[in-house]
């Protein structure tokens, strides 16, 4: 039994990915409030390739509604400015220098219901991986029983231990969805 708990782990693990996966997309939106990792998805085109805004500049969140990035290479600033205002998330940079500004504006009504169903969205995605991780676990026990390896009594309570960590990653995501929610509605 010890193998198939051994086997069992590496099923929870994956479950554990997902919330983590989660909370990675959660970050990356925006909420009306500043925040670095807003920023983060961002590349820039610089030395010829394509690289995070990170590896080119130093960010920084000095007050809740303004981010300042600092970019190390003067001939970049024009780049990341350009890479900030074409990335889609509504945030306009002010150039100073080596440094720009980005004002974070208060978020519409409408568009913090958007950002609710997105972030619904994010969570039943991490949900069905979740139940999928679940259905390979299910069908690996029935697999062991078939060939002998465990018994009828350890598939059930293998099962049973299965079905535990996937109510208990549903749980974590949908606490996460539930705090992501409140968050973005704050006004």
């Amino acid at each position: 039994m010890s193998q198939a708990n051994a086997d069992l782990s590496k099923f929870s693990v994956r479950m554990d990915k997902a919330v983590q996966a989660l909370l990675a997309e959660f970050s990356g939106l925006r909420t009306g409030r500043a925040s670095a990792s807003l920023l983060e998805p961002i590349h820039v085109d610089a030395y010829g390739s394509s690289m995070p805004l990170n590896q080119v500049a130093g960010i920084t969140v000095p007050e809740p509604r303004m981010i300042t990035v600092n970019v190390w290479d003067k001939a970049l600033v024009i780049a990341v400015e350009k890479a900030i205002r074409n990335a889609g998330i509504g945030l306009n940079p002010i150039t100073d220098g080596q440094n720009l500004r980005v004002p974070v504006p208060a978020l519409t009504e409408d568009r913090r219901k958007d950002l609710v169903k997105l972030a619904g969205k994010y969570a039943e995605q991490q949900r069905i991986a979740v139940r999928n991780v679940r259905r390979e676990g299910m069908e690996e026990l029935k697999k062991l029983e078939k060939d002998h390896v465990i018994s009828e009594d350890d598939h059930k309570k293998l099962g049973e231990e299965v079905q535990k960590a996937t109510d208990g990653a549903i749980k974590r995501i949908d606490e996460a969805l539930k705090t992501k929610e409140h968050e973005i509605m704050q006004v």
